[in-house]
């Protein structure tokens, strides 16, 4: 399992229910990585969606305990048990900030989009700069959004699975 997230320098990811800012190259990167894998979310983060509807392309399997029921072109999980017994090796966790913190644990590898620059942010990601159980593997760029924000693009790996 992997994670893959855009924050900024404090790790924030989002504000209001909303991403902090929009990043073309980011959006493209992420649209790469994710089509044909299951992509995992929150509750949150599936209505922060166009009409709320799933990803095209990908699996949708959202974790929830307040989502009535599931989308067409979605599937609802209750608990963490279910959906990790569930959740083939290939899945991308894509967020909200607490699905991150929940499944995090469990993933092998990082993809981040780091973006140099202090945004107001109301959810976070956790810092994995911080944190000894992973490690910068991997960084391309700099690189510029269209705001004129510098960012790159960091692959995590986590030191060893629990």
């Amino acid at each position: 399992m992997r994670a893959i997230a855009a924050v900024e320098r404090g790790w924030g990811i989002g504000r209001e229910g909303r991403l902090l800012l929009r990043n073309r190259a980011d959006m493209r990167r992420f649209r790469e990585r994710t089509m044909g894998h299951p992509v995992i979310l929150g509750r949150r983060t599936l209505e922060s969606f166009p009409g709320g509807k799933p990803l095209p392309g990908r699996e949708n399997l959202v974790l929830s305990t307040t989502l009535e029921a599931a989308p067409e072109g979605a599937r609802l999980f209750r608990d963490l048990p279910a959906l990790l017994a569930a959740a083939p090796e290939d899945s991308f966790v894509i967020g909200g900030g607490e699905v991150y913190r929940q499944l995090l644990p469990y993933c092998r590898e990082a993809q981040i989009t780091y973006v140099d620059a202090a945004l107001a942010a109301d959810v976070f990601f956790p810092d994995l700069d911080r944190d000894p159980a992973w490690i910068l593997a991997e960084e391309e760029g700099p690189f510029v959004t269209e705001e004129g924000l510098p960012f790159t693009f960091r692959t995590y790996r986590r030191r060893e699975l629990p």
